[in-house]
């Protein structure tokens, strides 16, 4: 679970609630069943339209994502994966490597490495493995501009869920009991509108793009390990060229810490 994602949401809800407490307005004035049709259906109508069923599909397994911890293997120990990986095919050949390759849980690692052990050229290792990464990104992107688009049109659609009411209101102008009671559920519209599109679909677009990028940096970092290793470079060459993906405070608090337990 994406704790972030749900702490983000739940404290979204609560601000809204306990402000409209506090400001004398009962909360129970949201659940409002035509302002919901308009901003929520009203919203996937746009989608469907904006948007083909084959990238709507997915739909599902965005917000899972979104709400779902990513794991991806830490730098640091990617690196060391490849240090080790790059002193054993310096010991004993690149061949050394072929029972190892089914123990790759990272489908593109295990991909790189079989094209590599069977002696593709590195260009052609180097071109096929960056067009995955572009393929990738490029469906992430996809998924993430549904939401993006979504956060677009529910605060426009809130606007005319506040028309609608207005309207409504107006037409009612001999019943004037009744009058504040719609002109302020008119507006419960503008309110989901502008909530479900600045709290929920914006955020969520932000945060696959987020998880998108990092998921790049690792597969990038992955690239150029593969390449040093059919380079024959040395373990340490290696560790400095994968270094550059760490930023440099936690560079720092590694060599600050190497430097601790030699002095010990």
């Amino acid at each position: 679970m994406e704790k972030s994602t749900v702490i983000g949401i739940v404290l979204g809800f609560v601000a809204v609630i306990v402000g409209m407490i506090l400001k004398g307005a009962s909360p129970v004035a949201l659940v409002n069943p035509a302002a919901l049709m308009i901003i929520f259906v009203g919203t996937a109508a746009s989608l469907f339209i904006g948007f083909s069923l084959e990238e709507l599909k997915g739909f599902p397994k965005l917000i899972k994502i979104a709400f779902t911890e990513q794991k991806t293997i830490p730098k640091m120990d990617l690196i060391n994966l490849f240090t080790d990986w790059v002193s054993i095919t310096r010991r004993e050949g690149l061949l050394a490597m072929e029972s190892k390759v089914e123990e790759i849980q990272d489908p593109f690692l295990r991909n790189g490495m079989r094209m590599i052990i069977d002696g593709n050229d590195q260009d052609f290792v180097h071109d096929v493995l960056m067009e995955d990464i572009q393929a990738m990104q490029e469906r992430h992107r996809s998924g993430a501009q549904i939401f993006t688009q979504a956060g677009t049109y529910a605060p426009t659609l809130g606007v005319l869920g506040a028309v609608i009411g207005l309207i409504a209101a107006l037409s009612n102008l001999n019943d004037v009991e009744s009058l504040g009671h719609l002109i302020s559920a008119a507006f419960v519209a503008t309110l989901l509108g502008i909530f479900s599109g600045y709290v929920l679909w914006h955020p969520i677009a932000n945060k696959l793009k987020q998880k998108s990028k990092k998921e790049v940096e690792i597969r990038l970092m992955m690239v150029e390990g593969l390449l040093s290793i059919q380079s024959g470079i040395s373990s340490t060459a290696v560790k400095q060229k994968l270094m550059i993906f760490i930023p440099t405070s936690q560079r720092d608090e590694k060599n600050e810490s190497k430097a601790g337990d030699r002095d010990e």
